[in-house]
């Protein structure tokens, strides 16, 4: 990394889009590795799948809390930089660094001895599913320090605004990854088949190389955040922020995640043990993230990007740069929505094989059903990006957690009290099955009320924040969109009050 990027000046169009692409191209280089293991595995047999699926939560759960420092790093290091303050840039760098290979540590040591717990909690009766979902657990344990200390390293370069470092450092983890899965799952010349379990030592091996990479680069002489150690003491007035601003959006991850394991496990009894929705749903996530990971990448780049302009108090470039990332994010979202609608039967026959059509006909259905909400999915992770780049971490935590424990009940009310409105997908699967979609449904509509919520939340911080005075794009047309009430309370009545003027 050889230089700062500045984006309180320039084209933002083209900015947040030099910006976003290596992030996003980072994101499918780390779904890149779940995907390929999925791909792999699914010519082993939907089981296996299931056993991965079983673990996957877990990593997705402990991924998420690597958000407080990730999400901190990002946001402090880009406000830092827009204030011109390396000094503070470097200290938010240690302190982030040190605060994730904490929280891996610990969480990998908790996965390692509860394991056996963790896969008891999915009530899956196969034994071949909670045999092998255990030892690829525990293998998965082990890398865990190191592939969670790479999320946060991904995010200290991208708050400098030099997103093309993570994506070539992780690139060259995923082509061992790639080398290694279908010798170690399938065997080659004298080194056995070991399936799933192979899988996680791939994995493993490529993420070690990862964060060797990564610190080799960190302490090289032309990184303007070098520094002598990485790992410290802590300092309150900088761990304080990161946990400020990245706590929430962990929270709100690891629900997601938890309140997943809680939907897997009510889908898993909505289906009288019947494994097949499992294997859909897993496979099924990592599809849907072609598109979340997008989302999430654009989040990001708007994200740094929000963040050196509000350092440089460039309102005018925040609310550009929202409208302009908002539009790539939601148009990306409507071709999402037509490749699982119009596609979805070729997108899911890449990650199962075709001796088992019971399990690509439900995943043709799952994909059809999340395709209703990839626009406002798009909308909800853009807003999220923006809200932190304003240090306003809240707003979007309350919102994600109430929507996604929404999905709790909409499953059983979807599933048994509205089973008969549903749609029946006779084409694709059996009438008992049918209320399993139920959850997928309840999926779906809750993505959508999260970028509703999400949107007009935003755009009623703009209108609000008392350093702001530009005027949004149709400003007035989108004010009267609010429900009378909300628009009385929350914008007419202090912008009155504030600068005298009415809508």
């Amino acid at each position: 990394m050889s230089q700062i990027k500045d984006f309180t000046t320039g084209n933002i169009f083209s900015q947040i889009l030099k910006l976003a692409i290596p992030i996003i191209a980072t994101s499918f280089v780390q779904m890149a590795y779940n995907m390929t293991d999925m791909a792999w595995l699914g010519r082993v047999g939907s089981e296996t799948v299931s056993a991965v699926g079983i673990a996957l939560y877990i990593v997705w759960l402990g991924s998420s809390l690597m958000f407080i420092p990730k999400i901190g790093a990002e946001v402090f290091i880009s406000q830092s930089i827009g204030r011109k303050n390396m000094d503070d840039a470097k200290a938010y760098t240690r302190n982030a660094f040190s605060l994730s290979f904490l929280i891996a540590i610990g969480f990998g040591f908790l996965v390692w001895l509860l394991t056996g717990p963790i896969v008891d909690l999915f009530q899956i009766e196969s034994d071949f599913v909670n045999e092998t979902a255990f030892v690829y657990l525990r293998i998965v344990a082990i890398g865990m320090p190191f592939t969670y200390s790479n999320i946060t390293l991904s995010g200290i370069y991208n708050g400098t605004g030099n997103s093309k470092v993570p994506f070539y450092v992780n690139a060259v983890g995923l082509i061992l990854n790639m080398i290694l899965d279908p010798i170690l799952i399938f065997g080659w010349g004298s080194i056995p088949a070991m399936g799933a379990e192979g899988a996680g030592i791939a994995t493993v091996a490529s993420q070690i190389l990862v964060f060797g990479l990564f610190m080799l680069l960190l302490k090289g002489k032309n990184n303007p955040l070098n520094t002598k150690k990485y790992l410290g003491k802590f300092q309150k007035q900088f761990l304080k922020p990161i946990i400020k601003i990245g706590g929430p959006v962990a929270l709100q991850s690891a629900g997601f995640a938890a309140l997943a394991m809680i939907l897997a496990r009510v889908m898993n009894n909505i289906a009288h043990g019947n494994n097949i929705p499992f294997s859909v749903q897993s496979i099924g996530a990592q599809v849907e993230a072609l598109s979340w990971m997008t989302a999430l990448g654009f989040s990001s780049a708007l994200g740094t990007f929000t963040g050196q302009n509000y350092g440089a108090k460039r309102w005018d470039r925040i609310q550009k740069g929202f409208f302009i990332t908002l539009g790539i994010a939601s148009t990306l979202g409507l071709l999402s929505t037509a490749l699982f609608y119009f596609f979805g039967a070729e997108v899911f026959s890449l990650f199962i094989k075709q001796s088992e059509p019971e399990v690509l006909k439900m995943g043709v259905v799952y994909l059809m059903i999340l395709s209703f909400s990839q626009v406002f999915m798009s909308i909800e992770i853009t807003a999220t990006g923006a809200f932190n780049g304003v240090g306003k971490a809240m707003p979007p935590t309350i919102i994600g957690i109430i929507g996604n424990v929404l999905r709790i009940p909409f499953a059983f009310i979807l599933a048994f009290n509205f089973v008969d409105i549903l749609p029946l997908f006779s084409k694709y699967i059996s009438q008992d099955l049918v209320p399993v979609t139920g959850v997928w449904w309840g999926m779906t509509i809750t993505s959508i009320l999260k970028g509703i919520f999400l949107f007009f939340g935003f755009i009623i911080l703009l209108v609000r924040h008392p350093e702001n005075d530009q005027e949004l794009p149709f400003q007035k047309k989108w004010i009267k969109l609010l429900p009378s009430r909300i628009r009385q309370q929350t914008v007419i009545a202090p912008l009155d009050q504030e600068t005298n003027k009415d809508f």
